[in-house]
């Protein structure tokens, strides 16, 4: 889906949005060539960063911002072995995003149990290879940034495999900001709800999107540009001391339910 022309793009620094500068550094983004991590890819680029994408399969283009392309490599990023033969391949690592992940609706009695354990290794486990794969590649000073969720703060019925994982996502984020101190910072981007090519999937038509974007603070769905945006911030020497910490992205919140079922007029 084209991004939302009534607020600025993130990846599109002017004269009156100044850009942090990454020239030099190295970026693995995983899940990185569509939707959340096609937009932390293009941010990277347009930070100077060089950008590996990770995903399993290549797009038909790869990301490009201001005629700076990302490189591509072919992983799974929840396979150890496949992972430490990627990270031996590089010559430095400055920047790891563990963005793969995602998880189609279902209840947790519903289907096999090897569909749920599967949602936990591509959204837990698998950031857990990377970050250890990557780890011995990576150069002091480094960032090691996880894409978190709101599923994992609160109830994630219908979802509650991924919900459970993120929450995990979280701890394993902290327990590392403080494993690899004082050379390399861990944080966690936990989002809210994000606008993708996928967006109708999960909320319906541009109605359905609407109608869901109504129940946010802010009044619409985070773009994958300003997720983007919150990565570099991360990576650079900006965030030089944020460490064992989670950003929320999430607009503000929700509304909560008890104030729409009170019969107390607060107008």
């Amino acid at each position: 889906m084209a991004p939302h022309s009534d607020h600025p793009r993130p990846d599109r620094p002017g004269p009156d949005r100044p850009r942090l500068d990454l020239t030099g550094r190295t970026a693995v983004v995983t899940g990185g060539v569509r939707g959340v991590g096609l937009g932390i890819t293009r941010a990277f680029l347009a930070a100077g960063a060089d950008v590996v994408a990770v995903a399993r399969h290549e797009p038909d283009d790869l990301p490009e911002v201001d005629g700076r392309r990302a490189r591509f490599a072919a992983l799974d990023v929840r396979d150890p072995d496949a992972a430490e033969a990627f990270a031996g391949g590089l010559d430095r690592v400055d920047v790891l995003v563990n963005n793969a992940g995602g998880t189609p609706f279902g209840p947790l009695a519903d289907g096999d149990v090897r569909r749920h354990i599967k949602i936990i290794e591509l959204n837990l486990i698998s950031a857990l290879v990377m970050s250890r794969a990557v780890r011995p590649r990576m150069t002091a000073g480094g960032s090691i940034i996880m894409i978190g969720s709101v599923s994992g703060v609160r109830p994630s019925p219908g979802t509650a495999a991924y919900g459970a994982a993120k929450a995990g996502l979280a701890s394993l984020a902290t327990s590392l900001a403080v494993e690899w101190a004082p050379e390399i910072r861990v944080n966690t981007v936990t989002l809210g709800m994000v606008r993708t090519e996928s967006s109708h999937l999960h909320y319906g038509g541009e109605d359905g999107i609407a109608a869901v974007a109504g129940t946010v603070p802010l009044g619409r769905l985070a773009d994958p540009a300003e997720v983007g945006a919150a990565c570099v911030f991360l990576a650079s020497p900006l965030a030089g001391y944020v460490s064992g910490s989670s950003l929320l992205l999430h607009g503000g919140g929700e509304r909560p339910a008890f104030l729409d079922a009170a019969t107390v007029n607060r107008d």
